[in-house]
């Protein structure tokens, strides 16, 4: 997906965010234990603002967040920090330079491509929380989505941080995972420091096949719901589902 495409899916995406946030600040987030709507509002505020920080001044803000945020108001400081990030991704182009996480891509496309997924995911927690229906997710964008977590937070995460992993995939055996969906695939394998990632349904059968439309698989690699056929090793399923939770908490 190119990026322009990424930051029309992060206004369309923050737009519905901020309507579903406004409906139900009091409400508690089910997909967030502990958190309210309004936590969730603020939360998202300020990685905006520690964002667009990062990207105009090429550097992590230190120490972060500052003081006072924690006091504003919820939905005031979405309205502040939403144009503040969108107007710094706007100036640069997606292959200026940036400071990440991601040892791989140090760009501000990277910022682009994050921020529109971490703005969709929310989006449904806001939904969920607020009692709201959770609107549909575009097809290009949950293929994408799926892309990412697998391979840019669970597969980079083992490898950076194997021990973080250990309790999961330490002495396990190997296991194999397809994940299938309308115009794409990934096959992974996963095992003692190991979760490696490949495009395409792989050869051979899987020890996990799951399958089902884009929006559904998102959100059941996400743990955000999900109705999605899975086939296969229920002890297999719970080593996917506690890797990816480890590389996204």
């Amino acid at each position: 997906m190119d990026h322009a495409r990424f930051l029309g899916h992060l206004d369309d995406e923050f737009s519905r965010f901020r309507a579903a946030a406004a409906s139900g600040l009091s409400a508690p987030v089910p997909t967030c234990p502990g958190w309210t709507v309004a936590d969730l509002a603020r939360h998202v505020g300020e990685v905006y603002l520690e964002k667009a920080r990062t990207v105009r001044e090429g550097a992590e803000p230190e120490p972060w967040p500052p003081p006072g945020l924690a006091a504003e108001d919820p939905l005031a400081l979405l309205d502040r920090s939403y144009p503040d990030l969108r107007g710094e991704l706007a100036a640069r182009a997606p292959g200026d330079p940036s400071v990440t996480w991601y040892g791989p891509d140090q760009t501000v496309g990277f910022w682009m491509r994050r921020m529109a997924h971490e703005t969709l995911i929310h989006r449904i927690d806001a939904e969920l929380g607020a009692g709201r229906p959770v609107g549909d997710v575009p097809p290009d964008l949950a293929a994408d989505g799926i892309d990412e977590l697998l391979k840019v937070c669970v597969a980079y995460a083992v490898a950076e941080w194997s021990e973080e992993f250990t309790g999961v995939l330490g002495g396990a055996p190997e296991r194999t995972y397809a994940l299938r969906t309308d115009g794409a695939a990934w096959a992974v394998r996963s095992g003692p420091d190991l979760f490696d990632v490949q495009d395409g349904p792989g050869g051979g059968p899987a020890d996990v096949t799951l399958s089902g439309p884009p929006d559904a698989l998102l959100r059941w690699v996400w743990n955000r719901g999900g109705d999605v056929r899975i086939e296969g090793d229920p002890k297999a399923v719970e080593v996917l589902r506690r890797c990816i939770a480890i590389a996204t908490q």
